[in-house]
C-alpha cells in the first residue's frame, strides 16, 4: 500500500500547485507578462488533470486488479500502467475536442490539448519510475 500512498502524496503535490497557479493567475494575466506565460498558465489546469487523472486511475487499476479479479485472471501491472493513460486520455482529449462536457463547458483551445497530452505522458512516467504495486496482505 506504500506504493499507492506515494501516488497519493504527489497528487496531493500536484492539487497545492493547481492551487497556487490558480491563485496567482489573475494577477498575471493583467500584467505585462510574455504571452507564454499566460498561455500556460490558462492551460496549466489541464495538466494536472491528466496527470493526476492517470495516478488515480492506476491506482484504482491495481486495487480492482487485486480485490475483484481471480488471481488466474488478474491483469499484469505493466497492462494496468498502460490501461490508466489510455483511458484518462479518451477523457480528458474527448473533453478537450467537445465530445462532453463532463468536466465543466469548455471551450476549445489547442494549447489545453497540448498540456493535456504533455500531463498524461507525465502521469505515464511517473508511474513507470514508481511501479506502484499492492500486495494482498494475509493475516495470520
Amino acid at each position: 500500500m506504500t506504493d499507492i500512498l506515494k501516488l497519493v502524496r504527489i497528487q496531493i503535490l500536484l492539487i497545492i500547485l493547481f492551487v497556487v497557479f490558480k491563485f496567482i493567475r489573475p494577477a498575471v494575466l493583467n500584467s505585462s507578462s510574455p504571452e507564454w506565460i499566460k498561455i500556460t498558465l490558462l492551460s496549466l489546469p489541464n495538466f494536472f488533470e491528466a496527470v493526476i487523472g492517470t495516478l488515480i486511475l492506476t491506482g484504482i487499476g491495481l486495487y480492482l486488479n487485486l480485490r475483484i479479479l481471480s488471481r488466474k485472471r488478474q491483469i499484469k501491472r505493466n497492462l494496468i500502467y498502460v490501461i490508466a493513460p489510455v483511458l484518462g486520455g479518451i477523457y480528458v482529449i474527448s473533453q478537450e475536442l467537445k465530445l462532453h462536457n463532463l468536466g465543466g463547458d469548455n471551450i476549445y483551445d489547442s494549447n489545453d490539448l497540448i498540456f493535456s497530452v504533455i500531463g498524461l505522458i507525465t502521469g505515464y512516467l511517473i508511474v513507470i519510475l514508481i511501479k506502484p504495486k499492492i500486495h494482498l496482505v494475509v493475516e495470520e
